[in-house]
Order: C-alpha cells, then sequence, then structure tokens
C-alpha cells in the first residue's frame, strides 16, 4: 500500500520505518527540512533502538522518503497517517493547530484526486475532537462527505520510548475507529500479520480508548508508589508486596472490578481503604490517590441519587440493594445509602431483595437492619411484582439474574435506572438507562 505520514516525530517516524520495513511504499511528511534531509539520506530524526537501521533499509531500498511538500504526498499514497503534535497548554487543555492545519492541507488535495483517499489520525486527541475538529475540517476543506467521499480513521498507537520498534510489532491490541466498514477493513488489513487482538470500533470510542490506557498507567505508578511509602515506614519490601499482588490475576491484574456502574460497598472495601488511609497518615505519609478513593465512592452515590431525582417521579421502586447479588449483606451497602436520602428527600420506596428476607435472615445481618436501618425493613416487599406495579422509576440495586429479563418486560411508561449494567442486549432500549452509560 501507498502511505503518507505527516509528521516524523517519536510516533511518525517509527510508523513510518516500520511500515516501510513491512514493505509498503511510505512517504513521511514534515515542515522541518532537517527531518525530511535525515529521513533521505537513510538516518532517523529521533533516537529510538532499531529505528536508525530500519530506516536505512528502507530508503536503501527505495520504500521510504520524506518531503516538505503535502501535496506530492497526498496525491501518491493511498493512506495519509496524522502523526503531529497535540501539545499541553497551560490550562491543561491540547493545543490542535497542528492535527487543523495538516487535515486542512490534505483536504484541499484530495477534493481533487480522483481516487478514493483514506485520512487516519495516529495522534493522541481527546474524545470529541474527530467529530468537532477533525471530520469538520477535512470535509470543509475538501467539500466532500467522510465514510462517502473519503475514509477516516482514528488508529491509537501504543508504543513506549525506548521500546518503540518492539511495541509496534507487539501490540497488546490494535484499535481502528472508523467511519464506516469499508475503511475499516482497508486499515486493520495494514496491521493483519501483527500478533494480538484487533479491534474496530467508532471514531469516539477509539479517541476515549488511548486516554483510559494512558491514565490507567499513570494511575498504576502512583498507586504502587503510595503502597511503597506506606511500606517502607513500617519496615515491608515493598517489591515483594507488589510482586505478589501482580500474581493475581483473576482479581487484581484483570478485567475483574473494570466495568463502570455504581458505588461499591459491603464490610471489607470501604473499611480496609478507609483503615490504610488513617494508618497512612499516623505514618506521616501523604497518599493522595488512596485518600481519593472514598470521595470518589460517595460521588457517585450522588450520581446515583441525581439520575433518580432528574427524572421528575416520586414513587421509585428499588430491585436489589444488598451490596452485591448472591448475599443478604447491607453493611455499608451504598444502595442502601441511596435509598436513605431518597426518603430523606420525601420520596415514596418499594424495596425488593430475595436474599434479604427478614424471616429468614440472621446474625450481624438482621441486627443491622432492625436496628440500624429499621425504617428501611418497614419498605421490603417479597412479591417483585408488587415493586414494579407501585413505582414510576425503577432502580436495578445490583446483579441479581432475577432482574434480567425483567429489563424486557417493564411497561414503557416506567423509567429504568440500571445501577450494574445487567442486561447488554437492552442497552439503547427507551426508557432503560445506567449510571455510566
Amino acid at each position: 500500500m501507498n502511505i503518507s505520514i505527516f509528521g516524523l516525530g517519536y510516533v511518525g517516524a517509527v510508523s513510518a520505518g516500520c511500515l516501510a520495513h513491512d514493505g509498503h511504499h511510505v512517504i513521511g511528511v514534515d515542515p522541518t527540512q532537517a527531518k525530511v534531509d535525515l529521513i533521505n539520506a537513510g538516518k532517523t530524526p529521533i533516537i529510538e533502538k532499531d529505528i536508525g537501521e530500519i530506516i536505512a533499509s528502507s530508503v536503501k531500498e527505495g520504500r521510504l522518503r520524506a518531503t516538505t511538500d503535502c501535496k506530492d504526498a497526498v496525491e501518491n499514497s493511498d493512506v495519509s497517517i496524522v502523526c503531529v503534535g497535540t501539545p499541553s497548554q497551560l490550562n491543561g487543555s491540547l493545543d490542535l493547530k497542528f492535527v487543523r492545519r495538516v487535515c486542512e492541507e490534505i483536504g484541499s488535495v484530495i477534493k481533487d484526486k480522483s481516487t478514493r483517499h483514506i485520512v487516519v489520525i495516529r495522534s493522541t486527541m481527546l474524545p470529541g475532537t474527530m467529530a468537532d475538529i477533525v471530520q469538520p475540517t477535512l470535509e470543509q476543506a475538501s467539500g466532500m462527505i467522510a465514510g462517502q467521499d473519503f475514509g477516516l480513521c482514528i488508529n491509537p498507537e501504543f508504543l513506549r520510548e525506548s521500546t518503540a520498534v518492539y511495541d509496534f510489532y507487539n501490540p497488546p491490541k490494535t484499535v481502528v475507529g472508523a467511519s464506516d466498514d469499508t475503511t475499516l477493513a482497508e486499515i486493520l488489513a495494514i496491521y493483519e500479520a501483527l500478533p494480538g487482538p484487533k479491534i474496530g470500533t467508532d471514531l469516539a470510542t477509539a479517541e476515549m480508548v488511548k486516554y483510559t490506557d494512558n491514565v490507567w498507567h499513570a494511575l498504576k505508578v502512583a498507586f504502587a508508589n503510595e503502597i511503597g511509602n506506606i511500606a517502607k515506614k513500617v519496615n515491608v519490601d515493598s517489591h515483594k508486596v507488589m510482586d505478589i499482588f501482580c500474581q493475581d490475576t483473576k482479581l487484581n491484574i484483570s478485567p475483574y472490578y473494570m466495568k463502570p456502574g455504581f458505588a461499591f460497598g459491603g464490610s471489607c472495601l470501604p473499611k480496609d481503604v478507609r483503615a490504610l488511609v488513617y494508618k497512612a497518615g499516623a505514618l506521616d505519609v501523604n497518599t493522595p490517590v488512596l485518600s481519593s478513593i472514598l470521595p470518589s465512592n460517595k460521588q457517585q452515590v450522588e450520581n446515583g441519587i441525581n439520575l433518580v431525582t432528574s427524572k421528575g417521579k416520586r414513587k421509585i421502586g428499588i430491585l436489589g440493594f444488598s451490596f452485591k447479588a448472591g448475599t443478604d449483606d447491607l453493611r455499608e451497602s451504598p444502595i442502601v445509602e441511596l435509598i436513605e436520602r431518597l426518603l430523606g428527600k420525601g420520596y415514596e420506596l418499594k424495596l425488593y431483595d430475595k436474599n434479604v428476607n427478614l424471616a429468614a435472615i440472621v446474625g450481624a445481618n438482621k441486627d443491622y437492619i432492625l436496628n440500624q436501618i429499621p425504617h428501611i425493613s418497614k419498605l421490603m416487599v417479597t412479591d417483585i411484582d408488587d415493586v414494579i406495579n407501585a413505582s414510576e422509576v425503577l432502580v436495578i440495586g445490583n446483579g441479581d439474574e432475577q432482574f434480567r429479563d425483567v429489563v424486557a418486560t417493564i411497561p414503557k411508561d416506567k423509567h429504568v435506572i440500571d445501577l450494574v449494567r445487567i442486561n447488554e442486549d437492552a442497552v439503547g432500549q427507551e426508557g432503560y438507562e445506567g449510571i455510566c452509560w
């Protein structure tokens, strides 16, 4: 395939070299003449393991050249990959002037091309940038429509400095957000020989994936450092702790706990976060990440309350109010807090949970219900239909399988707020809404 790459910095130079090495004919484009001259001389404009040899051999074999001329590059390629910088501004927002300028230049050329062109954005950009800036800029400059007259993609990179060439050929995943299926297939074909999953999605999701990855990586570093700071204070080897921690791939390093939804609760997580933060304070160890966990969790409860009250209805039914399905534990259940807050605001509530039955419940949970939340026990019913029929808004509070089919059968005049995304097939159904989706 004939490919032009705009921006010969870190990402652009690695992408240009590796794609040319794979047999594609690549034209690098950059306004800096010095970078163009280096590429054409078979030299790398960046310091990165193995890229020098790759560029040298690709130039020698005639598969890679560079230019400052956008028109030349676009006219002689089928795909343009944009790798220009998106630096931070003082307020934290991104400076997108380079992306906008390149899109204007590419658009002005493809309007006169007789063949269909594909524009791929590889620069890191916030969700919404493709829809708000990239697509309108290209369409205005070209007079064409994305997904119809030209293809439009975003293809986030997952390259680490110092191992970028290795990462290019061994990606954890390949993600392409595309304007249309034809464009998606053509771009995924470029990476066909690479290992790892190939994921096609929409433009906005692909934008968000890149930021989710990077912020998660930053959070992991901050989390490990704060655990390390506490461990050192109590004479524990933090590396031993984290080595053991990382061996748990069922819960710790896994998709578990990674589905957006309602707040966490129960007798363990809130108590243990609270205790470790207290211990850190007693040791004079500052833990801004760990200390933000419970406030963040509390905010999710607020978000749930606001979502319910925004419907403007007074009769609320709660389906499932133990802190998770398959248990009768109500201690520190965020659903219980939501119930109490709604009661305090004067809402009429009915509650159903097959696992929370006063006639059968014993021990600490029965004591908690009768002594700590007796007002809630009076609202409990044993028939799920009683809740459905009496309510204008139904809140699904935990993932009990019993509630999966309820979503599809609830009358259309009722609002359903699902805090756990219990029925994937119902997503997008009118009147059905989640807290994070």
